[in-house]
């Protein structure tokens, strides 16, 4: 089976090597991973200010921390 795309010839061969080439290429494992820790580094943020929430009342920061709780619960 053979498809024309713009003066690309597309057979069973062809796509296999590029679903190889797709599994092997990292680049977009990188940024996946990268996106991972900034989420996990997000959670311990905001996790440290529910938990800190009663410390942190008398501070000019409580529309923040109110907003946190508010999204936590």
């Amino acid at each position: 089976m053979t498809v024309r795309c713009q003066r690309t010839t597309l057979s069973a061969r062809s796509i296999g090597r590029n679903a190889v080439d797709f599994w092997q290429e990292t680049s977009g494992a990188v940024a996946l991973e990268y996106g991972l820790i900034a989420a996990l580094i997000a959670v311990a943020i905001l996790g440290t200010l529910v938990q800190l929430s009663e410390s942190l009342v008398g501070l000019p920061l409580q529309s923040l921390i109110d907003a946190f709780i508010a999204a936590m619960s």
